[in-house]
């Protein structure tokens, strides 16, 4: 969580073109869809939350940022439209509007607000259908690229569904896949594997397969960004959440929360962060100054596991005294004195949150 959003020049902090392939002896579909991250100037810095606070940052630039942006989009896919699935409330609401203030300016990209958890929550995958509804006559304007045995194109693609969400991983994916399906099933149709009122959801054995492939997919880009598997993926296995789900997504998601604090940052300053910042000359290097990597100085990571253990052994003695605390002052007052250490030891940890995370190391806190 350590990149965010989109640089100076409009290239975003994750972004993945996927395509689907449908072949047949005689034809060759193809299907394009983009996800990733919002194109304006945002953080979103680890600090010990379960959900890091995000960040707007306010720059005259942003405008010109958006426009590189899908500037770039447009040149090599055609028309765009930016599908944006977060929350239109709390932090989540205040970026997606900084987003939506930007797109207004977009003249040759349509912007569509779609708030998944709204609309779709954890399991009313049907309900994609609203977002649908907003976007057919473009998804059906856009159209598949096709070829026949011979290499003739019978059919180009003519513009590109990008989507995003936070992560741009989950909902996401979920959207994407609901997407692909509505363009497998014209495919089929325009050879005449399915007629007009078929879809490829009447048929168990093969639609089964077509979740799947999408659920694979989702769970190998978040394997690449999160360190986990895709959350909601029985939404796209399944078309429902199961308790066998519910339980995977907890797991991720206690996962993610520890590889975002405790792993994310020393991956970043190796591979990203730290490298780039040394390689540019953002950080120089001196025989003056000590190395960043071997500092002798305080070092707040170093010290977690000590405050953890001071956090759960004051729990557990509050507890304990408390459960005497009837029974004679000296009781009561171990309580509150335990208490009072262990509150104090998690208001430390708390306010240096950011600190006790694993960061890059050249280039400091953003």
């Amino acid at each position: 969580m350590w990149r965010r959003g989109a640089n100076f020049e409009g290239d975003t902090a994750n972004f993945i073109e996927t395509e689907q392939l449908f072949e047949t002896e005689e034809f060759k579909f193809s299907f394009l869809q983009a996800r990733g991250s919002i194109p304006i100037l945002w953080e979103q810095i680890v600090d010990l939350s379960y959900k890091p606070h995000l960040r707007v940052i306010s720059h005259e630039e942003t405008p010109k940022i958006v426009d590189r942006h899908f500037h770039d989009l447009m040149q090599r896919y055609g028309e765009v439209v930016a599908l944006d699935l977060t929350d239109k409330h709390g932090e989540e609401g205040q970026l997606s509007a900084a987003y939506a203030a930007e797109m207004q300016n977009q003249q040759n990209v349509r912007y569509v607000a779609f708030d998944f958890h709204h609309y779709c929550g954890s399991s009313n995958f049907d309900n994609l259908k609203i977002l649908y509804d907003k976007i057919s006559e473009d998804f059906e304007k856009q159209r598949y690229f096709l070829i026949d045995r011979q290499g003739k194109v019978l059919e180009e693609q003519r513009g590109l569904f990008r989507a995003n969400c936070i992560d741009s991983l989950d909902r996401t994916n979920v959207t994407q896949c609901y997407l692909a399906q509505k363009s497998l099933n014209l495919q089929l149709q325009r050879i005449g594997v399915l007629t007009s009122s078929e879809c490829i959801s009447m048929f168990e054995e093969e639609y089964g397969k077509f979740r799947i492939l999408w659920a694979e997919q989702g769970d190998e880009i978040s394997l690449e960004y999160a360190g986990t598997h895709a959350l909601k993926g029985d939404l796209v296995r399944y078309g429902k959440q199961t308790l066998t789900g519910m339980i995977k997504d907890g797991v991720s998601a206690l996962s993610r929360y520890y590889l975002n604090n405790f792993h994310d940052g020393l991956r970043q300053a190796i591979f990203i962060s730290d490298a780039l910042d040394l390689i540019s000359g953002h950080y120089n290097v001196s025989r003056n100054v000590p190395s960043p990597f071997r500092s002798n100085n305080f070092e707040p990571l170093t010290y977690l596991p000590v405050a953890s253990a001071l956090i759960i052994g004051g729990l557990t003695a509050t507890t304990l005294t408390l459960q005497q605390a009837g029974r004679n002052t000296h009781h009561y007052v171990s309580s509150v004195l335990c208490a009072g250490i262990t509150a104090g030891v998690m208001a430390i940890v708390k306010a240096n949150g950011r600190h006790f995370c694993s960061r890059p190391r050249l280039c400091g806190l953003l």
